[in-house]
């Protein structure tokens, strides 16, 4: 009698298993990847550190105070510590008071990553 319980238990707890792997399967074949974060290719450049690019896009007008998920491109140059980029950025007339959507400047963005490199570059900049 234990046997046939314990059988029948195992038959059931298979078929549940089976059953909602074949659902699984059916929900992945019709999974449609969305992004919500929808970075500039121009911030994604600076955030890889892809200098040749960046500058080219700064070459063809690409506007270098235009937020992007609510950052400029000189708050992602500091953020990842993009310090040649951020040069650049600066030359070209970035704007380094501007705020982001949270409030922070791009120097803040650079001390909460520990960007000091970055934020050398920044600070000096801010002088003059």
């Amino acid at each position: 009698m234990k046997k046939t319980i314990i059988i029948s238990a195992l038959a059931l707890c298979f078929s549940v298993v089976t059953l909602h792997a074949e659902t699984s399967i059916k929900t992945l074949t019709n999974y449609q990847p969305t992004s919500k974060v929808k970075v500039s290719p121009f911030c994604v450049s600076i955030a890889k550190g892809d200098f040749e690019t960046v500058k080219k896009l700064v070459e063809l007008g690409t506007d270098v105070n235009q937020k992007s998920e609510g950052m400029t491109p000189v708050m992602y140059a500091a953020k990842y510590n993009r310090t040649d980029i951020l040069k650049l950025l600066i030359a070209n007339g970035a704007n380094l008071k501007a705020k982001s959507d949270k409030g922070m400047t791009a120097i803040k963005y650079a001390e909460l990553h520990k960007a000091h490199d970055a934020k050398a570059i920044l600070e000096e900049a801010m002088k003059k």
